[in-house]
Protein backbone atom coordinates (compact mmCIF):
# COMPACT_ATOMS: atom_id res chain seq x y z
CA UNK A 1 0.00 0.00 0.00
CA UNK A 2 2.11 3.06 -1.36
CA UNK A 3 0.74 5.94 -1.80
CA UNK A 4 0.87 9.21 -3.93
CA UNK A 5 2.02 12.06 -1.92
CA UNK A 6 4.99 10.48 -0.55
CA UNK A 7 6.22 8.78 -4.04
CA UNK A 8 5.69 5.39 -5.25
CA UNK A 9 2.23 4.43 -6.33
CA UNK A 10 3.01 4.77 -9.44
CA UNK A 11 6.47 3.35 -9.50
CA UNK A 12 7.57 0.58 -11.32
CA UNK A 13 10.18 0.20 -8.74
CA UNK A 14 9.40 1.28 -4.70
CA UNK A 15 10.76 1.26 -1.47
CA UNK A 16 8.02 0.01 1.36
CA UNK A 17 8.05 -0.63 4.96
CA UNK A 18 7.42 -4.72 5.15
CA UNK A 19 4.36 -4.35 7.23
CA UNK A 20 2.15 -2.54 4.27
CA UNK A 21 3.37 -5.25 1.60
CA UNK A 22 2.52 -8.37 0.49
CA UNK A 23 3.52 -11.14 -2.02
CA UNK A 24 0.81 -11.43 -5.37
CA UNK A 25 -0.27 -14.63 -5.67
CA UNK A 26 1.02 -15.73 -9.15
CA UNK A 27 -2.90 -16.12 -10.64
CA UNK A 28 -3.62 -12.55 -9.44
CA UNK A 29 -2.61 -10.27 -12.41
CA UNK A 30 -0.58 -6.62 -11.50
CA UNK A 31 -3.47 -4.52 -12.62
CA UNK A 32 -5.68 -6.33 -10.30
CA UNK A 33 -3.30 -6.67 -7.71
CA UNK A 34 -2.79 -3.02 -7.07
CA UNK A 35 -6.54 -1.85 -7.06
CA UNK A 36 -8.10 -4.98 -4.77
CA UNK A 37 -6.28 -4.16 -1.73
CA UNK A 38 -7.66 -0.41 -1.48
CA UNK A 39 -11.40 -1.46 -2.16
CA UNK A 40 -11.10 -4.52 0.29
CA UNK A 41 -9.15 -3.20 3.05
CA UNK A 42 -11.16 0.21 3.50
CA UNK A 43 -14.20 -2.58 3.60
CA UNK A 44 -12.57 -4.65 6.21
CA UNK A 45 -11.61 -1.86 8.37
CA UNK A 46 -15.44 -0.19 8.07
CA UNK A 47 -16.86 -3.60 8.42
CA UNK A 48 -15.14 -4.73 11.75
CA UNK A 49 -13.03 -1.88 13.34
CA UNK A 50 -16.15 0.85 12.55
CA UNK A 51 -18.93 -1.26 12.47
CA UNK A 52 -17.95 -3.43 15.01
CA UNK A 53 -19.01 -6.91 13.18
CA UNK A 54 -17.44 -9.76 13.96
CA UNK A 55 -16.74 -11.95 10.52
CA UNK A 56 -17.53 -15.22 12.61
CA UNK A 57 -20.91 -13.89 13.69
CA UNK A 58 -20.73 -14.13 17.16
CA UNK A 59 -21.13 -10.76 17.69
CA UNK A 60 -24.41 -8.84 18.39
CA UNK A 61 -27.25 -8.04 15.45
CA UNK A 62 -26.59 -5.17 13.71
CA UNK A 63 -29.07 -3.37 10.98
CA UNK A 64 -26.43 -1.90 8.44
CA UNK A 65 -27.20 0.20 5.56
CA UNK A 66 -24.30 0.36 2.86
CA UNK A 67 -24.84 3.41 0.32
CA UNK A 68 -23.54 2.92 -3.08
CA UNK A 69 -23.19 -0.66 -2.55
CA UNK A 70 -22.25 -1.51 -5.84
CA UNK A 71 -19.55 0.58 -6.18
CA UNK A 72 -15.57 -1.09 -5.40
CA UNK A 73 -15.78 -0.70 -1.45
CA UNK A 74 -19.40 -1.56 -1.32
CA UNK A 75 -19.52 -4.94 -2.86
CA UNK A 76 -16.68 -5.88 -0.49
CA UNK A 77 -18.74 -4.16 2.76
CA UNK A 78 -21.99 -6.37 1.65
CA UNK A 79 -20.33 -9.93 1.03
CA UNK A 80 -17.79 -9.15 4.79
CA UNK A 81 -21.08 -8.05 6.63
CA UNK A 82 -23.39 -11.04 5.99
CA UNK A 83 -20.50 -13.02 7.50
CA UNK A 84 -21.24 -11.75 10.67
CA UNK A 85 -24.88 -10.84 12.42
CA UNK A 86 -25.99 -8.92 10.71
CA UNK A 87 -29.00 -7.44 8.36
CA UNK A 88 -28.07 -5.86 5.21
CA UNK A 89 -29.67 -2.94 3.57
CA UNK A 90 -27.84 -1.76 0.51
CA UNK A 91 -29.07 1.45 -1.84
CA UNK A 92 -27.49 1.03 -5.81
CA UNK A 93 -28.88 2.29 -8.61
CA UNK A 94 -32.25 0.24 -10.77
CA UNK A 95 -29.22 -1.53 -13.41
CA UNK A 96 -27.39 -3.25 -10.07
CA UNK A 97 -30.11 -4.18 -7.90
CA UNK A 98 -30.01 -7.73 -8.82
CA UNK A 99 -25.94 -7.59 -8.75
CA UNK A 100 -26.48 -6.09 -4.65
CA UNK A 101 -29.04 -8.62 -3.99
CA UNK A 102 -26.71 -11.84 -5.43
CA UNK A 103 -23.83 -10.28 -2.79
CA UNK A 104 -26.03 -11.07 -0.09
CA UNK A 105 -28.09 -7.79 0.73
CA UNK A 106 -31.04 -8.30 2.41
CA UNK A 107 -32.88 -5.39 1.51
CA UNK A 108 -32.05 -3.44 -2.02
CA UNK A 109 -33.17 0.21 -2.49
CA UNK A 110 -32.62 2.33 -6.03
CA UNK A 111 -31.29 5.02 -4.64
CA UNK A 112 -33.16 7.31 -7.57
CA UNK A 113 -36.69 6.00 -5.80
CA UNK A 114 -38.46 8.43 -2.91
CA UNK A 115 -37.68 5.71 -0.37
CA UNK A 116 -33.79 5.38 -1.95
CA UNK A 117 -33.71 9.08 -1.87
CA UNK A 118 -34.27 9.47 1.88
CA UNK A 119 -32.72 5.97 2.58
CA UNK A 120 -36.00 4.21 4.29
CA UNK A 121 -35.41 0.58 4.61
CA UNK A 122 -38.62 -1.30 3.23
CA UNK A 123 -38.49 -3.29 6.62
CA UNK A 124 -38.65 -0.43 8.24
CA UNK A 125 -36.06 -0.71 10.83
CA UNK A 126 -33.26 2.02 11.96
CA UNK A 127 -29.82 1.70 10.78
CA UNK A 128 -27.32 1.15 13.86
CA UNK A 129 -24.55 1.61 11.19
CA UNK A 130 -24.38 3.19 7.93
CA UNK A 131 -21.29 2.98 5.23
CA UNK A 132 -21.59 5.57 3.70
CA UNK A 133 -19.73 5.10 0.28
CA UNK A 134 -21.93 7.54 -1.82
CA UNK A 135 -20.88 11.62 -2.05
CA UNK A 136 -23.47 14.60 -1.07
CA UNK A 137 -25.55 12.75 0.97
CA UNK A 138 -26.62 15.06 3.70
CA UNK A 139 -26.70 14.39 7.32
CA UNK A 140 -29.92 15.40 7.69
CA UNK A 141 -31.24 12.21 5.55
CA UNK A 142 -29.29 10.23 7.68
CA UNK A 143 -30.24 10.94 10.99
CA UNK A 144 -33.90 10.07 11.11
CA UNK A 145 -32.86 6.84 10.00
CA UNK A 146 -30.40 5.57 12.43
CA UNK A 147 -31.02 3.99 15.53
CA UNK A 148 -30.38 5.74 19.24
CA UNK A 149 -26.87 4.95 19.03
CA UNK A 150 -26.51 4.85 15.07
CA UNK A 151 -23.23 6.65 13.20
CA UNK A 152 -22.43 7.09 9.86
CA UNK A 153 -19.38 5.64 8.68
CA UNK A 154 -17.96 8.23 5.94
CA UNK A 155 -15.92 6.69 3.13
CA UNK A 156 -15.25 9.73 1.67
CA UNK A 157 -14.87 12.42 4.30
CA UNK A 158 -14.70 15.79 3.34
CA UNK A 159 -14.56 19.21 5.26
CA UNK A 160 -18.23 19.06 6.21
CA UNK A 161 -17.75 15.37 7.32
CA UNK A 162 -15.06 16.81 9.59
CA UNK A 163 -16.83 20.27 11.18
CA UNK A 164 -20.38 17.24 11.61
CA UNK A 165 -17.74 14.77 13.37
CA UNK A 166 -16.71 17.48 15.81
CA UNK A 167 -19.85 19.06 16.58
CA UNK A 168 -21.58 15.69 17.26
CA UNK A 169 -18.77 14.70 19.76
CA UNK A 170 -19.09 18.47 21.76
CA UNK A 171 -22.47 18.62 22.16
CA UNK A 172 -22.67 14.39 23.42
CA UNK A 173 -24.90 13.59 20.13
CA UNK A 174 -25.43 9.39 20.50
CA UNK A 175 -25.90 9.11 16.86
CA UNK A 176 -22.63 10.02 15.00
CA UNK A 177 -21.03 10.45 11.95
CA UNK A 178 -17.04 9.44 12.08
CA UNK A 179 -14.77 9.97 8.98
CA UNK A 180 -13.33 6.91 7.74
CA UNK A 181 -9.31 7.16 7.49
CA UNK A 182 -7.99 3.72 6.45
CA UNK A 183 -4.79 2.62 7.91
CA UNK A 184 -3.68 -0.48 6.32
CA UNK A 185 -2.16 -3.37 9.05
CA UNK A 186 0.04 -5.92 8.27
CA UNK A 187 -2.90 -8.84 9.28
CA UNK A 188 -5.04 -7.12 7.46
CA UNK A 189 -2.99 -7.69 4.45
CA UNK A 190 -1.88 -10.96 4.58
CA UNK A 191 -4.95 -13.33 3.91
Amino acid sequence: MLNHPTGGGLAEYAVAKDNLIVLRPPEVSAAEGESLPVAGLAALQAVTESAGVKLDGTGRHVNLLITAASGGVGQYAVQLAKLGNTHVTATCGAHNLDLVKSLGADEVLDYKTPDGVALNCPSGSKSDVVIHCAMDIPWSTFEPNLSTNGKVIDMTPGPRAFLVYALEKLTFSKKQLVPMLMIPKKENLSG
